[in-house]
């Protein structure tokens, strides 16, 4: 069976639900980007993402994701240009030999990572659903099965402006039973510190980890670390800038507590490179910027360094978290998966079903594919 179709959909949604209707009426004014300090990559003020559909000449469609959270548009001009001509015509259920072939496209002219991998990662997890909805088969199954079908997770971000009200949040949200939660930082080591103590007064049941959001240069770093592994930090993620590896490797030497990376990395060369200097702990691919195919093989490269995978996942919607789900359900060493509850709530509305979810575990859905439905009149009301 072949495939016969390749559509792609810009989607850029605010987080309230009377602006999607405004979207979906067309008045739909450009979005505003900014860079929001401490940090230094820029930003959307909605949840932009690329959603792509590929279909089987039966009829038979399956659903991907691109993490782009500023100009989809991009990865949607590489898609319908460059992959989409290569892949019409291709089996309808052999994503791998598919992806091995459009990440060739464009492998010379130094084209294996940024935009083009964004692009081939929703190509990729379209093909794996598509693969699973034509056999009858869970994705998780086609990876050789799942190791668990429920997800560890920790709550990502306490989204505040106040220690006094992140302190508050964490209360709440160790409450509904969040074991795990990720700060969002980089204020600077004594201001980091203090919200980290702030939380931990408030819910000291509560595993810490601290992404700073590459703030800091190594001194700093280690003074952060030193004070996070005095408070039983779970791990400190992205402290350094994001292509200094030795810089990295310094800081693990020399840590008490896990350092961990991967967001800003797409293929396993990236990461055999980082496992072979010891330049992380734990990695964090994010499968909407890898792809699942080549996720896996991330894994395989973290596993033979005995490195565990802790999959990254960001402002990406439903198709995103299933493809996350399957992924973390086929690694065997996963101390958890990131969950993320704004861009759950948006993310759910493409889709006619939500994923469930709690606030220690996420349940691995059970249908053929991906497991979730995408609501492609929903998509088509919302695209850009």
């Amino acid at each position: 069976m072949q495939i016969v179709g390749v559509d792609t959909y810009i989607l850029k949604l605010r987080a309230d639900s009377a602006y999607l209707g405004a979207l979906a009426d067309g008045s739909s004014p450009d979005p505003g980007y900014a860079v929001r300090p401490p940090w230094r990559s820029i930003y959307s003020d909605r949840y932009e993402t690329l959603l792509v559909r590929v279909t089987a000449e039966d009829g038979t469609t399956g659903w991907g994701e691109a993490l782009a959270p500023v100009a989809p548009e991009v990865p949607a001009a590489i898609v319908n240009l460059l992959l989409a001509p290569v892949l019409r015509g291709m089996s309808a259920v052999a994503p791998r030999p598919a992806w091995s072939r459009l990440r060739d496209l464009m492998r010379e002219r130094g084209h294996l990572v940024g935009h083009q991998a964004d692009a081939l990662a929703a190509v990729d997890i379209a093909l794996w659903d598509l693969a699973g909805r034509v056999t009858g088969r869970r994705v998780a199954d086609l990876l050789g099965g799942a190791f668990r079908e429920e997800i560890p997770v920790y709550v990502s971000g306490l989204p505040k402006p106040t220690d006094a009200e992140r302190a508050a949040l964490a209360a709440e949200w160790a409450g509904r039973g969040a074991k795990r939660v990720k700060l969002h930082l980089g204020n600077g080591v004594a201001a980091d510190l203090a919200t980290v103590d702030a939380v931990r007064a408030a819910a000291p049941g509560l595993r810490i980890a601290v992404d700073a959001h590459w703030a800091y240069p190594v001194t700093d770093a280690l003074r952060l670390a030193a004070g996070l592994a005095e408070r039983d930090g779970w791990f400190l993620e992205a402290p350094l800038a994001p292509e200094d590896v030795a810089g990295h490797a310094e800081l693990v030497a020399r840590s008490a507590v896990p350092v961990a990376v991967g967001e800003a990395l797409r293929t396993r060369y990236e990461f055999d490179e980082w496992v072979t200097r010891r330049a992380l702990r734990i990695a964090q691919p994010d499968v909407a910027r890898t792809g699942i195919t080549e996720a896996m093989a991330i894994n395989e490269v973290c596993a033979a360094r005995h490195v565990p995978v802790a999959p990254h996942h960001s402002v990406g919607l439903g198709v995103a978290l299933a493809a996350g789900l399957a992924v973390s359900a086929a690694v065997e060493d996963l101390p958890s998966f990131e969950y993320q509850p704004t861009s759950y709530e948006v993310g759910n509305r493409i889709l006619r079903a939500p994923l469930p979810v709690g606030a220690h575990t996420m349940s691995l859905p059970q249908g053929p594919g991906l497991g979730v439905e995408v609501d492609a009149d929903a998509v088509a009301a919302l695209a850009g």
